[in-house]
């Protein structure tokens, strides 16, 4: 017989043919991910992009399929997966000099955020306490070598 593993239960919200370029949106999935979903709505609010809007909206909509189709806590959601993927791209053409043309590539982008149930203690990663070297040992080999040079 074939044991299957209890998997976490996910939800899932796609934007799909967004007018932005995915490279610009990307930038601001890589902050949310693997942050708690409470957390990443309040980065989102204040991050100073476009892209920060549509992708609050499409977490905003992940939470609450979460809620109603899952039954989950909005509390306990983590951002498990925030990606861009490029979508089609609208060409057109700007009139150049001479009668020639540049083209214009209108870049598209398609969201998808996961979000999954928080294990027991999941928390925003601790940034290392850094070690700073005493200066008291510093300050005695100095003297201990000024005292050396004068004898």
């Amino acid at each position: 017989m074939e044991e299957k593993v209890a998997e976490k239960i996910a939800a899932k919200a796609v934007t799909k043919f967004v007018r932005m370029s995915a490279f610009k949106a990307r930038e601001v999935t890589r902050a949310i991910q693997g942050l708690r979903a409470t957390d990443a709505l309040e980065r989102l609010e204040f991050y100073p992009k476009k892209a920060a809007r549509l992708i609050f909206k499409t977490l905003h909509s992940a939470v609450a399929n979460a809620e109603n189709n899952n039954n989950l806590r909005r509390e306990d959601l983590v951002v498990k997966e925030a990606t861009v993927g490029e979508g089609p791209t609208l060409k057109r053409f700007q009139p150049k000099a001479r009668g020639s043309a540049g083209p214009i590539r209108k870049r598209t982008s398609h969201i998808r955020i996961i979000l999954t149930e928080a294990e027991a203690s999941v928390e925003a990663p601790a940034k290392k306490a850094r070690v700073k070297k005493s200066t008291e040992s510093k300050s005695t080999e100095t003297a201990a070598s000024a005292s050396v040079e004068t004898k």
